[in-house]
């Protein structure tokens, strides 16, 4: 059964993000994909439908670039007048920060949110203005492009050719509560520009031979739509956590792929790597940390880590987690991501060893039902590589040098097993028949094939009939018993133990987990 209970660390997560919306202002921002798609004109009629409505409004900073119906939509509406500075022999305006905070409306217009701010004012940046004016709780609408954005200003250079100096952190991007794409078809913006609509015609033509070209609006008008797509999508998980929402909302294509310590491995994060690609979806690769796993070596660390890498290189977004259970802690972060599909490792035991012991993918369907489970099969021959060409990693992958150590000990217990067993029953013979003295002995076998494997637990069925003869006087106690019982428990005990190993052998993928 999945566990329902709310997580702490995201009660307090949750409680934290609703003090700090409570405490600061609401941040509305039009984001477009360049100048001239009508960023500042939809600012303006928002603004116009809220002062309609009896809220408190205030021009901060509006650039209308002389476009005639934008001048337009600021009639009626309080213009804050601007602070005037002496700059290079000049007296200029700049916003007054002090002057709105006095002020204090109840939402504040703040266009161009990348400027930079006239030596002398408190901030360098206007970014800086509305994150002051956002902590006294005022509401701010504010306008960016895609450019402007500090993680796409290198994108953005290597696709126009030319640099924009002027950015804002991504982190103010992500701080908007609301986030408004105003977006037009390059056809429909390059007619706007030879219209005169976007610049004065002198600045239209040179625009027009450079930044404005098709094919970069085409990019521009893509980056603006993704990371429009990805701020929905974080805000869409942020209001699942906030109402508990545990089950998985398909809007979005997102793949986890979990690595194990296994020699496929890199197999399996290359064919998930595939099948996001094929679905144009976000891939997230995992690496869960057992108590089983960290008894790993270093040369098998190393092996997880080169696969991590790999996933890195090919865009995946890797983390490190760890818990008691593979199957919970693996459901439990793919609903906090809404990943939609899990890919993991095929099981190497057969099909019956199922019986005693659930493979990763049938515990992963049994625990839910709105996420897709894939199942990759192994590479034999990079298997067979490691096996063949690197005896010493592939004895440090199957765990083989702390297996010779565990098969001594598993010896050293099984004849300690049968010593006990024969001084326990010694005692008991008044009670016990020879026949239940010979199920103890079984017993024991069973135990140690349990824990040792294969090799103790043969060893432990021949040292047990061995054992055994302290008990007979003579060969009519044989008879007595059956002597072809005697003989005949010797097999079945050594194939009890192989039985028995082969159910227990540890796991080689997590999809024997």
């Amino acid at each position: 059964m999945t566990d329902t209970r709310p997580n702490p660390d995201e009660l307090l997560e949750k409680i934290q993000r609703s003090d700090a919306r409570q405490q600061r202002g609401h941040f509305k921002l039009f984001f477009g994909s360049c100048a001239g798609v009508g960023k500042t004109f939809s600012m303006l009629s928002a603004a116009r439908d809220q002062l309609l409505k009896g809220i408190d409004v205030v021009v901060g900073v509006v650039e209308t670039h002389g476009r005639r119906d934008t001048m337009a939509l600021t009639d009626g509406l309080e213009i804050l007048p601007p602070q005037q500075l002496h700059y290079h022999d000049k007296l200029r305006g700049e916003f007054d920060l002090d002057g709105a905070l006095t002020r204090k409306p109840a939402l504040i217009l703040m266009d161009e949110l990348a400027h930079s701010n006239i030596p002398g004012t408190r901030h360098q940046k206007r970014w800086q203005d509305v994150e002051e004016l956002l902590a006294a709780g005022i509401d701010v609408y504010s306008t960016v492009n895609v450019q402007h954005l500090e993680s796409l200003n290198d994108i953005v250079g290597q696709i126009t050719g030319i640099r924009v100096w002027e950015t804002i952190p991504d982190r103010i991007f992500e701080l908007a509560d609301e986030i408004t794409l105003v977006d037009l078809p390059p056809d429909e913006l390059l007619r706007r520009l030879k219209e005169g609509k976007v610049y004065v015609p002198h600045q239209a033509e040179r625009a027009s031979k450079n930044f404005f070209r098709k094919g970069n609006l085409i990019a521009l008008r893509e980056l603006a739509l993704r990371r429009t797509a990805d701020q929905v999508d974080t805000q869409m998980r942020d209001y699942r956590a906030d109402q508990s929402i545990h089950h998985v909302w398909q809007a979005k294509e997102r793949l986890l792929v979990c690595i194990g310590p296994n020699d496929s491995s890199a197999k399996l994060v290359r064919t998930a790597a595939r099948l996001a690609s094929s679905l144009r979806a976000d891939l997230i690769a995992i690496y869960i940390e057992t108590p089983e796993l960290q008894k790993l070596s270093d040369v098998r660390r190393e092996a997880i880590h080169k696969v991590i890498k790999l996933a890195q290189e090919l865009g995946a977004e890797t983390t490190t987690l760890s818990g008691e259970k593979l199957a919970p802690v693996l459901l439990s972060y793919a609903r906090s991501r809404n990943v939609t599909k899990v890919v993991i490792g095929k099981s190497m035991r057969p099909t019956w060893a199922r019986i005693l012991r659930t493979s990763l993918a049938d515990e992963l369907a049994s625990r839910t039902t709105d996420v897709d489970v894939y199942v990759v099969g192994h590479d034999m021959e990079e298997e067979s590589a490691v096996r063949h060409h690197s005896p010493a990693s592939h004895h440090d992958l199957t765990g083989s040098i702390e297996g010779k150590s565990k098969n001594k000990r598993g010896y050293l217990y099984a004849a300690l097993s049968c010593i006990a067993v024969t001084f326990i029953t010694e005692g008991l013979l008044n009670v016990f028949d020879l026949a239940n003295v010979i199920m103890l002995y079984l017993l024991a076998a069973v135990l140690i094939a349990l824990r040792f494997g294969r090799g103790p637990s043969i060893f432990a069925s021949f040292l047990s009939v061995a054992s055994f003869f302290f008990f007979t006087s003579s060969a009519n106690t044989l008879t007595s018993l059956g002597l072809e019982s005697v003989i005949a428990s010797i097999p079945l005990r050594a194939k009890l133990g192989v039985f028995l190993t082969k159910f227990t052998a540890p796991p080689t993928t997590f999809g024997a987990a």
